[in-house]
């Protein structure tokens, strides 16, 4: 690090359990996050903050006046842009220093393969099962750690599926594909603002964490957050012996 990143990323190094060498792990680190809405905003924005090396966004929409109720990384002046290009010019104008790669289109598994196999973390940031199955079937595959998101209308969750270790459960654990879900989307069902704040920061927490080796993380818990009541509850998560992904 030189003298200008001593003293940007001061008050990360001044931590005990972060230090230099935790913060050079962070400018070292590759992060994929896909979606760049509504979790997908505050989680690249603190982690462009952070001084993570290299962020991947893939986000083939544009951004919508109805977005920006949620989505704090857009800005008005970013109406009918890329998400991912919208971002990654507001990283820029927050940490220079960050390497933002863009993609702008639809991935296919096997180019998504490509990304997740160059990346030390993986943030599900979309608003789909067939994304969240499909990150998911990858990060078994490359053995990459997935921390899963998701927000709807007042209520949110998180996890981590961290597939380097062999007793850790898959998103097919938690819900298995049946081939009958059916996608809620706040386009059609609404969400409370700083509800997906809270939650892509918490996706951010944990991927600063895995980058750097530090703390206990959420492989085996799923929280869930009920923003009306503002309680956190917790289940306990166990590796499905017959997941037809995982097992």
């Amino acid at each position: 690090m030189n003298d200008h990143q001593l003293l940007r990323y001061s008050r990360h190094i001044l931590l005990p359990q972060i230090e230099y060498a935790g913060q050079k792990k962070i400018i070292q680190g590759h992060v994929l996050i896909v979606g760049a809405g509504g979790l997908g905003s505050p989680a690249a924005l603190y982690m462009a903050a952070s001084g993570v090396g290299t962020l991947t966004i893939c986000d083939f929409d544009v951004v919508d006046l109805t977005n920006l109720q949620r989505q704090v990384i857009h800005t008005t002046q970013s109406v009918g842009i890329n998400k991912a290009v919208s971002a990654q010019q507001a990283i820029f104008e927050i940490n220079p220093d960050v390497t933002v790669h863009t993609i702008q289109q639809k991935s296919s598994e096997e180019s998504m393969s490509e990304l997740v196999a160059a990346a030390d973390v993986v943030l599900d940031c979309s608003d789909n099962f067939a994304t969240r199955y499909m990150l998911n079937r990858l990060c078994v595959k490359h053995k990459k750690p997935l921390v899963s998101g998701a927000a709807l209308a007042f209520e949110g969750q998180i996890t981590l599926y961290d597939m380097r270790h062999a007793d850790s459960p898959c998103y097919h654990c938690l819900f298995p594909d049946n081939g009958e879900g059916t996608d809620l989307r706040c386009g059609t069902n609404g969400v409370f603002a700083p509800l997906v704040g809270m939650i892509g920061t918490c996706q951010a927490a944990e991927a600063l964490k895995i980058l750097m080796g530090i703390g206990e993380s959420l492989q085996g818990r799923l929280l869930l957050l009920d923003a009306m009541a503002m309680q956190w509850r917790e289940i306990k998560l166990k590796k499905d012996a017959i997941c037809t992904v995982c097992a």
